[in-house]
């Protein structure tokens, strides 16, 4: 029997799980299944082309969600209709809370008969565990990346299958950092800062001019310094654009590039996200910072209950790469942790070791989680079959 799965990605992180996740069936079911849905440029390489571009979605706050509710309720439309139109077997919501939650009770309401598979959860651990009954309300069943998320969902009532998460597995075999300095004229022995400040036009809009003042302190201090930035994805243009204004030199980063950047660097200064994971899994000290709006900050902050926001920190339950949020996201604090890992090699060696440790706790070189998460959607489409 040949399947039809839809896919709901909102974001390039999103994005980019789905797309592997379709590599990974594909591999299993050959001609028989079809794929359509909602997604980026990662999808769109594997012919899934998205009936609106996705970059509108990347939402971050209370008060930037207010503002785009109207747009947002529009693209729920728009999911829902291609849903109804293509009639899949199952659909596959990837990451982005408010934006998949609300397609899933949309597509519910249309093609009642799809099995609704939800591929990241919301993280209940850390603040508004009432999202488990939510989703478990929503959906027929959950592909999760910790262990740790699966008892909230379950004892909701929504099965639960962990897959770990993509950036364990990512392989940097390929990221050469002594080709990517000798190709962009830096020396070997030159301290090069790499810069991450996010992929959402939000994080760079608000990241972006913490960071230039945080380097032209740096630089001040140590006027060799080396700056790499990268431009990643559907904000490229926007980062390439802000960084030519910036009064020194820095090596802009392409996507892909960002791996070989990361092994180069002796520091990495990154917008919180999936990435500090990256950034651990080349070996590279770090430190990040994270913004919102201050209105959303103050109304979200009694909700939140964890005590990092970064996941590294999480899992080792203590603050292994130093953090700067919101009213500390400053040039001011964010300058000398940076400077103290540029300047004390054995400071920077020790945080890089602990880092590979704790990645271990988070579940490094276990099985391939696109390919858990291909077996547990065949079996969920299974069982709705018999």
């Amino acid at each position: 029997m040949a399947y039809k799965i839809m896919l709901v990605a909102a974001e390039a992180s999103g994005d980019a799980l789905a797309a592997n996740l379709v590599r990974a069936l594909k591999a299993r079911m050959g001609d028989d299944v079809r794929f359509v849905g909602v997604g980026g440029p990662r999808m769109a390489e594997l012919g899934i082309h998205s009936p609106f571009d996705i970059a509108e979605l990347s939402i971050l706050g209370v008060v930037e969600g207010i503002k785009a509710y109207g747009r947002v309720k529009q693209r729920v439309a728009d999911t829902a209709a291609l849903a109804l139109r293509e009639k899949p077997d199952a659909v596959i919501l990837v990451d982005s809370w408010g934006f998949t939650i609300r397609a899933a009770k949309a597509i519910r309401s249309v093609v009642p008969q799809a099995a609704l598979i939800k591929y990241v959860g919301p993280q209940v651990w850390a603040s508004r565990p009432g999202r488990a009954k939510v989703l478990a309300k929503a959906v027929d069943h959950l592909l999760a990346l910790y262990p740790m998320d699966a008892p909230w969902f379950e004892r909701a009532g929504l099965p639960t299958t962990v897959v770990g998460s993509s950036a364990l597995h990512i392989d940097m075999s390929g990221a050469d950092g002594d080709l990517f300095r000798t190709q962009r004229g830096i020396a070997a022995d030159a301290p090069l800062l790499l810069v991450m400040p996010g992929s959402r036009p939000k994080e760079i809009e608000r990241m972006t001019p913490v960071y230039e003042q945080t380097v032209q302190n740096l630089k001040a201090a140590i006027p060799e310094l080396q700056v790499a930035v990268v431009a990643a994805g559907t904000v490229a243009e926007d980062v390439t654009g802000r960084v030519a204004s910036w009064p020194f030199r820095v090596h802009l980063v392409a996507e892909a590039d960002k791996y070989a950047a990361m092994k180069a660097a002796n520091v990495a200064l990154a917008t919180s996200g999936t990435v500090s994971t990256e950034i651990a899994m080349a070996g590279t000290p770090m430190v990040i910072s994270y913004k919102i709006d201050n209105f959303s900050y103050r109304l979200m902050k009694p909700l939140v209950k964890a005590k990092y926001f970064t996941m590294l920190n999480l899992a080792a339950d203590e603050e292994v790469a130093r953090e700067f949020i919101q009213f500390d996201a400053t040039a001011e604090k964010i300058t000398p942790e940076v400077l103290r890992l540029l300047t004390d090699p054995q400071a920077a060696k020790a945080q890089a070791k602990r880092q590979t440790e704790v990645l271990e706790i988070m579940g490094r070189g276990g099985p391939n989680p696109s390919e858990l998460a291909a077996d547990a959607v065949l079996a969920v489409l299974e069982k709705r079959k018999a």
